[in-house]
């Protein structure tokens, strides 16, 4: 049995992961971590999430929570998971890393702490997604310039970034395709005059509304055709579902820093 510490386990995503770790055969959930005062720290975590008492207190103590697990399950804010990117390395815990937002700082920091520790992280943890970011890094790489490549996402109207970090795998994933750098072609904003597109620019453009889960599409549009890849998760378990896949797989590897790519045997596909 794989031991999983879940980081924030009040959450939308925090209470699917208990769920769905409960129902493991091969995972047992061995500490519930929250931000100091939250309400829920000192609570029994079954009963906190409205069920039955479970025995299992809500803490904010992650040297503890560290000392009983085999993996860490984080899905939180970027400082707090680089920080524990950090204290999971030392501690010879894996990190399943499921945090948006990142800056370029923190994920130098983030590959520092993978250099002596076992991560995955990846800005989309659904099979389906990763399947599509192998999909527009290969049509990227068929179709040539005169094809212009635009990525459209849509979420609820509380998330805090933009792009979406799936957006941005996207857009790597497509600009590797055509062996050019991201942050050289990006185009995130368009406003007032602009003036003609870019040649060989790729375009981000996000929704934020409503209670989108989570809709992303790569359109490729050429002269006289337009192809659109598309994504679209009608339920957020597809993601902690993919977390704990990670965090299954990921235990028994040796140091590192993985993407879902790896996790799914996909990544020999990214290498060629």
């Amino acid at each position: 049995m794989v031991r999983i510490a879940v980081m924030g386990a009040s959450g939308r995503m925090g209470q699917m992961l208990v769920r769905l770790v409960d129902d493991s055969r091969d995972a047992h959930l061995c500490a519930a971590i929250e931000r100091a005062g939250h309400g829920w720290l000192g609570q029994d975590l079954g009963l906190a999430m409205g069920g039955a008492a479970r025995g299992l207190v809500v803490s904010e103590d992650l040297d503890a929570a560290l000392a009983c697990s085999d993996v860490i399950i984080d899905f939180t804010t970027p400082a707090v998971s680089v920080a524990l990117a950090e204290k999971a390395a030392q501690a010879g815990v894996a990190h399943v890393i499921g945090t948006t937002g990142f800056s370029d700082t923190d994920l130098a920091a983030i590959a520092r702490a993978g250099a002596k520790g076992r991560i995955v992280r990846a800005g989309n943890m659904s099979l389906g997604v990763n399947l599509l970011v192998t999909l527009a890094r290969q049509v990227a790489a068929s179709l040539g310039e005169e094809y212009d490549i635009e990525i459209v996402e849509a979420h609820h109207r509380h998330k805090v970034d933009a792009p979406s970090g799936t957006a941005l795998m996207l857009g790597e994933a497509a600009a590797e395709g055509r062996s050019v750098a991201l942050a050289a072609v990006a185009d995130r904003g368009r406003d007032g005059i602009t003036g003609a597109r870019v040649p060989g620019a790729i375009g981000f453009h996000a929704i934020r509304g409503g209670d989108y889960i989570g809709e992303h599409d790569v359109i490729f549009a050429g002269p006289g055709e337009r192809l659109v890849l598309r994504h679209v998760a009608a339920d957020r378990a597809v993601f902690a579902r993919g977390a704990l896949r990670a965090a299954l797989w990921l235990q028994s590897q040796p140091l590192g820093e993985y993407s879902m790519l790896d996790v799914l045997g996909l990544a020999s596909e990214h290498a060629r």
